[in-house]
């Protein structure tokens, strides 16, 4: 993927990420990562060379989207088995579905206070 595509997926993940109430953004393990109070809810990482996000899910939820569309959905190595799910972003994500996974992952992870802020 050229470089100027995948600097355009990272920003619009950034801004759908850090539009979170008190959303922070951190490197680690070479790549971004999006925390609520220490707390990560979103990843921004590669599978097979392409752009991809992993996120938090609630149970039975990764085996649906996966099931449902394995070409969009993954199981994420190491966060799999705890039901995280990847995302790969290459090929024009529905940004809607994108922003709501997000928002979704944020309220698992999030204080319940923080949580109840967002639709």
């Amino acid at each position: 993927m050229p470089r100027r595509a995948a600097a355009a997926i990272r920003r619009r993940l950034r801004a759908i990420c850090l539009a979170l109430p008190e959303a922070t953004e951190r490197e680690t393990w070479d790549i971004p990562t999006w925390r609520v109070r220490e707390k990560i809810f979103a990843m921004e990482t590669e599978d097979e060379g392409a752009p991809a996000i992993w996120l938090k899910a609630p149970p039975g939820s990764q085996e649906v989207l996966v099931g449902a569309d394995p070409q969009r959905f993954f199981v994420p190595p190491y966060l799999g088995h705890k039901g995280w799910v990847g995302m790969r972003l290459a090929d024009a994500p529905d940004w809607a579905e994108v922003a709501f996974l997000v928002r979704r992952s944020y309220r698992l992870v999030a204080p319940k206070r923080l949580a109840l802020l967002v639709a």
